[in-house]
């Protein structure tokens, strides 16, 4: 059976306390004791679910609705203490409940109540328990203790490993960042030196036409050296004599032993020994040029990927900065 003991102060004797004690089975809609004492005197009654049934009928209410504001008015006491009045008349043993609203009032009920014959038992009922009731929350209350200790223990242990954690965490963040930048700047180096060879190739590209026509310049004067090309005098008289002398002399025999004498071949030796170097000289230049356009293109290349990796860990540079920024700004959890 579950209770519920409140004092309360009656209309007609504001200035003598009064203990209201309810007790009911299951559900206080479907009947409940009420026990009144002065410390004198007692007074009890039963109010069966019938006559709650008639008390909603009369205030024409819903059963339920009726219940909760006899709830709200004999047992909760959640609402201020002058919403309801109180009032017993010793000559009829009638006891009524008001509930005020602003000016005005309506009864929720009165209930007949009759004499007890022994109210020292009534009042020690009462006190026994009051005081059970004590025991009862200072159990729970020593019970409540300990689970508060306990849980601010395993507050502070959660706490003292999330700091540590957040330390770990700040820590690996700035290691990765340091190593990022250590990265990210080596890219930068990279692609400098890279920029500079390449610089070095064009500069060298742009230098080959110039070396070309001097090589040109060079070699065309020698190949038309008059040293080559003209004959000696000998050589110009035994020419024109044997182109005189060859029409009246001339036989069969000796027509192989009077022609005119052959060319000296040194000239013609020299020009095929100049001949090679200039056969030799433009390939080794094509071979060259064909080199650096092949290292320009490699060396374009690896500008261009190390310029993709310097922007990517540029970007995740700025990132981890940002996820950080916004870290440092996040305050820790105080414990309340």
């Amino acid at each position: 059976m579950e209770r519920k003991i409140s004092r309360i102060y009656l209309a007609s004797k504001p200035s003598v306390i009064h203990f209201l004690q309810v007790s009911w089975d299951k559900m206080l809609g479907s009947g409940f004791v009420i026990t009144l004492t002065d410390g004198q005197s007692a007074w009890i009654g039963t109010v069966s679910e019938s006559e709650i049934g008639q008390e909603a009928d009369d205030m024409a209410m819903e059963k339920e609705k009726y219940v909760d504001e006899l709830r709200k008015a004999l047992v909760s006491g959640a609402d201020p203490v002058d919403a309801y009045q109180f009032d017993f008349s010793e000559e009829d043993c009638c006891f009524s409940c008001e509930k005020t609203l602003k000016d005005v009032s309506f009864r929720l009920g009165s209930f007949n109540l009759e004499k007890v014959a022994n109210p020292a038992e009534a009042i020690r009922e009462f006190i026994c328990y009051c005081l059970d009731s004590i025991a009862e929350n200072k159990a729970k209350n020593e019970h409540l203790q300990k689970e508060n200790e306990r849980l601010l223990r395993d507050w502070n242990a959660v706490q003292e490993r999330f700091e540590k954690c957040v330390n770990a965490k700040e820590g690996l963040e700035i290691d990765l960042y340091k190593r990022f930048v250590l990265v990210l700047n080596e890219k930068k180096s990279k692609i400098r030196s890279l920029h500079k060879l390449l610089n070095e190739v064009q500069e060298l590209e742009k230098n080959m036409p110039h070396e070309r026509e001097a090589t040109a310049s060079c070699e065309i004067p020698a190949a038309q050296d008059p040293i080559y090309d003209e004959s000696t005098d000998e050589e110009s008289g035994d020419r024109s004599e044997a182109s005189v002398s060859a029409p009246a002399t001339l036989s069969k025999e000796d027509s192989i032993i009077l022609s005119p004498d052959v060319m000296d071949i040194a000239p013609s030796r020299k020009r095929r020994q100049w001949m090679p170097k200039d056969l030799g000289t433009e390939p080794k230049m094509a071979l060259q040029g064909n080199q650096l356009q092949e290292m320009k293109k490699l060396l374009q290349s690896m500008v261009q990927a190390t310029e993709k990796d310097a922007a990517f860990l540029s970007l995740v540079t700025r990132q981890l900065h940002g996820v950080w920024s916004r870290i440092t700004q996040l305050p820790l959890i105080p414990f309340v």
